[in-house]
This record gives C-alpha cells, structure tokens and sequence, in this order.
C-alpha cells in the first residue's frame, strides 16, 4: 500500500466516513476513491488533494502529511539529463532488486541518503578497535 493510500484511509477512518460518502464530498466517483485506497490508481493530482483537504477540514499538520504522502507515493521519476553515468547505473541496480528488497535492506538504503540531508543527518560515531585478549587472559 502505498503511503498515500495509507493516509487517505486513515484519513476517512478517522473521520468516520463511507467512500461513498467521502467520493460525494470530493465530487469524484466512490469507485475512484476506492481505487486510490487499495492502490489500483497511482497518486491523484493536486486538485484532488485540495478538494479532500477542504472536503475534511483537515488542519495544517494534516494537509502536509497528506502532501508529503503524495509526493512519496509517486511511481515514476525521472534521472537529470546532466546526471552522471554511475547514477544510471546504480538505479538500473535498484530497479532490478526493487522487488525482493527485504524491509532491513530498505531501511539502510533510507539511511545512508538521510546521511547526506543535513536536517537528518544521523551522527556517526567513530568505530572502535576491539582488543584481543592473549588466549592466557581469558577466564573461563
């Protein structure tokens, strides 16, 4: 489920609305919003975005949650013209492992770009040498 998905059903459960009812506020068909909530249809455009905002009276934490969650459910991107070539290649990589990527893969994936945001930059301790113990050191 993608995170836009999450949020709109998370969104209409809080509020305790129907897609039914939640497709007549926003003015589109409950197939559609339906479609959106089990990931059949990519992320929807802007004005759908603002219709629910408005639709829910959602307060501003909300409605940038919900943005970021579009932003975040896009399924295509595009590489810059000016990008240099390992670029291409390290997304022809991740392409082709996409699907069987585990969750712990992932989450190092996330963390090593957070290293390079300075808002989330994460602090890297320096690694430690262990010492080795002589073998007449060690109690046993």
């Amino acid at each position: 489920m993608s995170p836009f998905s999450q949020c709109l059903v998370t969104l209409r459960t809080r509020y305790g609305i129907r897609q039914g009812e939640l497709a007549d506020m926003v003015g589109y068909e409950q197939s559609y919003i339906s479609a959106l909530e089990v990931g059949l249809k990519g992320p929807p455009t802007l004005e759908f975005v603002e219709r629910l905002s408005e639709a829910l009276s959602l307060s501003s934490e909300e409605r940038q949650y919900l943005h970021e969650a579009l932003l975040a459910s896009q399924r295509k991107f595009t590489i810059e013209l000016d990008a240099r070539e390992d670029v291409y290649w390290m997304f022809r990589d991740l392409r082709e492992q996409l699907p069987e990527l585990s969750e712990v893969q992932v989450r190092v994936i996330r963390d090593i770009l957070r290293l390079q945001d300075p808002q989330q930059r994460l602090i890297l301790k320096p690694i430690r040498c262990a010492k080795r113990r002589k073998t007449e050191e060690v109690v046993m």
